[in-house]
Formats: structure tokens, sequence, C-alpha cells
């Protein structure tokens, strides 16, 4: 029965995760002229990328002067500003294959401005860069920016007036080093009169576009967000985690200038189809419901901020995540506290309730707690394992043809890793004590060889796989019982969730949300089932499973295609998740050892799964030369 009800919910969570993760379709050159139409910004998208326009190259100076006339056209009040770029950016085009001395060392951005009914308050501003890297035409990094800006701007004028000016910034030289919007926030008499930005970005050529950055203090921005942002077309991806995340990574893009000068705003970019980046972006292959996602979120919001009465001012950050992308939901950091005790209480009832009618003990959650250990340990070493038979890590690619190669296996790997975590859940629930504890033992401590000699020396892949071989030689740690491994897990990342919250309350949601959700839960099937075996119990527990991993399935993605090239293990943190979920729909004990046999095919799948990425995405020949 239980099985049943696990597949089921397995199923639906997949099914809801996908369908969250889906594009809107492209709105036609016939919707109305208030709406965004990637239909009718993909002219624009052609025009701008015919070929590759680097700086200093003849196609970077017919998309300059083809947009000014585009800008102008739109009734903007047009000027090319210009300024130097660094010695660092000229070597970095040349490794490129571009020509600095053909720029004469300057970038160029283009500035338009359409006035509102008041100058005298602080303006908005719709950033995206024109230039791109020499090997690429470009469509997805950044024309669609450019089209998608184009085009909101002809809305916004179809929308009628707006009490703020709009201030269209194209900046140039983004690819070798944000140089033009360096020349811009540095100087430009504009910068000072406006309150707010939006940057469009990409780094693939499609999949729906993620508000993965904001300014410091972010609030009010994040209130204005979720009220605009999800009456665009497909609605929004975006968390607080992704911001918390951003902020730690040396990635940049143009809106790290304004940022860092305590500006509010919104940064966009989709990340999906990562074979695209860069290498292979046209326009005949780019998403246009990527294309028609981001467009319709920069129009909405850009909107939503000229008609502010006041542009949001930089206070606290906001602890937020969407549903499904249809809602944001939103609270003070604070508020983690009260949500982290309510759920400890909510485990307590269950607790309570499952001792006195099931035979709970302490010491069994706490075996429950060292499964999900285990699982978070494994999930580590494993993955990361699974990744390197992909290819390289990043830092060790010694080419950018290998870089761009290793984007282009993303997918595989991400399969790779999402089997690798489902053969780990399958192993905890049928009873990870049960295999010999000496072949446990060995075979985690084969893979971290493994992932060590392939993907270099790593303190936590060493860390995790002492853990995790500790943990598998000691069986009888290991939970005997649903209850034990089920309020165990939710244990562990409520004692995850308090630690998070304590050091960085903006990712606490990842663990408190699902944590509460598993824990009210945990306690309704305590007071309708203790047996866990009727479906007063089974169904609640069914939707929770669904409901949240469809939840986990749809933040899992956006995760994997941003950091899972270097951090694959990061999965692992959603894995346990999912886990928690599903742990009390474990198979009964029949079905235990057919069980672990599937969870190592599963395994073994993740692997090939993986490693096929080299036979489908294949280096190329001169660059393997190159490497050789």
């Amino acid at each position: 029965m239980r099985l049943l009800w696990l597949t089921g919910a397995l199923a639906l969570a997949l099914l809801i995760g996908v369908l969250s993760l889906q594009v809107p379709a492209p709105a036609g050159p016939d919707a109305p002229a208030t709406a965004f139409s990637a239909e009718r910004a993909m002219a624009d998208v052609q025009e701008l990328a015919q070929r590759p326009h680097p700086v200093g190259s003849a196609d970077h100076a017919r998309v300059q002067a083809w947009l000014q006339q585009r800008l102008t056209g739109l009734g903007l009040e047009t000027t090319v500003q210009t300024g130097p770029i660094s010695r660092g950016s000229a070597r970095y085009l040349r490794r490129m294959g571009g020509d600095p001395e053909a720029a004469n060392f300057t970038a160029a951005n283009l500035v338009g401005v359409l006035p509102g009914r008041d100058p005298a308050l602080p303006a908005v501003a719709l950033m995206a860069h024109y230039d791109t890297v020499p090997m690429s035409a470009g469509a997805a990094d950044d024309s669609a920016g450019v089209a998608a800006i184009l085009e909101t701007v002809r809305a916004i004028r179809a929308r009628g007036p707006a009490e703020r000016s709009l201030v269209v910034l194209l900046t140039d030289a983004e690819e070798i080093g944000l140089d033009g919007a360096r020349v811009f926030w540095g100087g430009h008499p504009l910068r000072d009169r406006i309150g707010a930005v939006i940057n469009l970005e990409a780094r693939g050529g499609g999949g729906r576009a993620m508000m993965f950055e904001t300014g410091r203090g972010n609030a009010e921005t994040i209130a204005l967000f979720g009220r605009a942002g999800v009456r665009a077309d497909g609605g929004v991806t975006s968390n607080s985690l992704a911001v918390f995340v951003y902020e730690r990574m040396p990635n940049g893009t143009d809106f790290t200038i304004p940022k860092n000068r305590g500006v509010q705003g919104l940064n966009l970019a989709f990340i999906g189809r990562p074979e695209q980046y860069h290498a292979h972006s046209a326009p005949e292959v780019l998403d246009r419901g990527a294309l028609q996602h981001i467009g319709s979120q920069a129009l909405e919001n850009a909107d939503a901020l000229l008609r502010a009465g006041a542009l949001p001012a930089p206070t606290v950050n906001s602890v937020y995540a969407d549903l499904f992308g249809r809602v944001i939901l939103r609270h003070p950091p604070a508020v983690g506290w009260g949500l982290l005790a309510l759920a400890v209480a909510l485990l307590g009832v269950a607790g309570w309730q499952a001792g006195r009618r099931a035979g709970l003990t302490f010491a069994e959650v706490g075996r429950g707690a060292l499964d999900g250990l285990w699982f978070l340990a494994a999930g580590l070493v494993l993955t990361h394992a699974v990744r390197t038979l992909a290819g390289p890590m990043a830092a060790r690619a010694g080419s950018t043809e290998i870089y761009y190669t290793l984007l282009a296996r993303l997918p595989w790997m991400e399969a790779g890793a999402a089997l690798t975590m489902l053969a780990l859940a399958m192993a905890v629930m049928g009873g990870r004590a049960r295999p010999d504890r000496r072949i446990s033992a060995g075979a985690l401590a084969a893979a971290a060889v493994l992932a060590l000699v392939l993907g270099g020396l790593s303190p936590i892949v060493i860390g995790a796989a002492l853990v995790a071989i500790a943990l598998s030689l000691f069986p009888g740690l290991a939970a005997r019982s649903a209850w034990g491994g089920w309020t165990g897990l939710i244990a562990l990342v409520l004692g995850l969730g308090a630690v998070t919250q304590l050091l960085a309350p903006g990712a606490a949601f990842l663990f408190l949300w699902p944590g509460l959700l598993a824990a009210a839960v945990a306690a309704l099937a305590a007071l309708l089932d203790p047996g866990l075996t009727r479906p007063a119990a089974l169904a609640p527990v069914a939707l929770a499973a669904a409901v949240g991993g469809g939840w986990l399935v749809g933040l899992s993605h956006p995760v994997f295609l941003g950091i899972g090239l270097d951090l694959p293990g990061a999965l692992a943190l959603i894995g346990v998740l999912v886990l928690m979920f599903i742990r009390p729909l474990s198979p009964e004990r029949g079905a235990v050892r057919p069980w672990l046999m599937a969870a190592l095919a599963v395994l073994v799948l993740g692997g090939a799964v993986s490693g096929w990425a080299r036979v489908a995405e294949p280096v190329p020949a001169p660059a393997a030369a190159e490497a050789a």
C-alpha cells in the first residue's frame, strides 16, 4: 500500500515541478499594443544578432548605429557616451580574438531618455549590454535583453505617460569587464537621478527568466516585485536564496555597478539551454518563450516603478520565494524564528503521539537524524563522483572551448545527480543498514577516491566521505521504524534551519518552510493513524510529498544550472528535504531486498547518464588538440 502512495506522490511531484518550470507561450505580433510580444521583439534580435559584434568590430559599429536609430524612433532623447576601457579588459579582448585598438580602447554607451511628467522625480533605468564576445552572435547574451527593452519601451509608451522619466541604458564592453557600466555610473550626468534599475541578462539560450539579484536592503523592492512581477506572462521565478548565493559568487553583471552605489533594482536572466551560451547563440535557436518571460517581467516591473508614488528605498533584506511561479511569499528575517518555534512545537506533538501509540523513542529519533546526516554526506560524495564522470571541474577546464562544452553537458550532469539522489533515498527507505557494512563503506571510499582523482582535491568531499564511511560502519545507528526515520529527518532539517536562520536568515526558508509543512503533516498523521497504514494518514503525507516535492523540484533545477557545474553536492541539500517528505511512505519489509537492488541499479544508471555526456557533447577537435 505504501509503495502505491509513494509512487503516486513522486510522479505528481515531478509533474508539478516540471510544469512550474515551463516558459509562457510567446505572444504574437498581433498582441495588444500595451502588452509585451516576443514575436515583435524577435525582429530586433534578428537584426542585432546577424553576426558577432564585439568591441572594435565592424558589426559593433553597425549595431551601435542601428540602435541609435531605434531609440530615436521610439521617441527617446538619445545620446552616446564614450569612455576608456581598462587595460585588463583590452588584454582579455585580445585573448578572445578581438581588437581593442580598432575601438581606440573606448566603450560607447547608448543612453535614451523618455521624459516623464515630473522630471524632478527619481528616474527608472532599463539596462542591457549590446556588445558580444568575438565567437558569438549573442542572440541571447544580450540581444534578447536589448530587444526586450526596446519592446518594453514601446509598450510603456502605449500605456500612456508616466510621472517618472525612463532611462534606457545600452552599455558597451560588458563582456570584457563591465567597462561600459563603470563609465556610465562613474560620471554620467544622469546617474544620480536614477532611483531604480532593471537589468536584463542571459547565460544560456532559454528557460524561465529568474530574478536572481536585487539591491541591498531589498524589502520594499521585493514588495513591489511581488505585486508587479506576478502579473507577467508565466509569473516569476525568484527567491532570497538566489540573492544570498549570488552575492557570494565571483560573478558580476552590469547591475553590480549601480548595486555597489546603493541603487535599488532587479537583475533578471535566463540560464536554461546552457549549450547555447556564447558559442551557439543564433536567433533561430533562441527560446522565444524565454524572451516572452523576461520581457514581460521587465515591462510589468518597469511600468510599476515608473508609476509608483515612491521608489523602493533600501531597508532590510526580505526573506521570500515564489510558489510555483504564481505568487511571492515573503516575511521579515525575524519571522523565521517564529516559524522555527511553531515547527518544533508541531514536531513535539507528533513525537509525543507517536511515542504513546507507536513506541517512538528519543534514541530512534536520533537514529533517524543520523540517517539524514548519512544521506547528506553520501550525497555530497556520490554526486561529486558522478559529476566528474561527465568531465573536469570548471577550474580544470583548460580552455574556453572545454568550458563551453562542460556547460553543454549540464543537462546530463543534472540527470545523473538527480538519479543519484533517488538511489540514496531508496537506500535510506529500504534500510541502509541491511547491506554488509564493509561493502557500503568500501563503495563510498571508492567514490570519494574517484571524485578526488577526477575532480581535484576537495576538503568538503574528504570530510563528507569520512562522515558517510563512519556512519556506514555502524549499522546500529540506522533508524528501525518509519516514525523514527521521519521525525529524525524533520529534526535534522529544523536543526539546519536554526543554524541557517542564525548565520544567513535570507536562505533559512529553504529548511524552515518545508520543515514546518512536514512537522504539521507528521502531527496530523500521528493523531489520525500512528500506524501509518490507513488512507486517513497516508493521504495527507502523500499530498504534502507531492506539493512540497514539486516545489523543491522547481527550485532545484535553476540551482543546479547556476552552481551544479562546480557544486553538484548542493542537490543533496534539496534531496534531504524531499526524503523528509517521502520517508513515512517507506516500502513494507517484504519489499526491502528488491528495493535495495533497484537503488543500486538507479545509482549505476545515474553514473552512466552523466558519463554519456562525454559522448553526447564531445570536446571540439581543435580544443582537444590544444588541451593535449
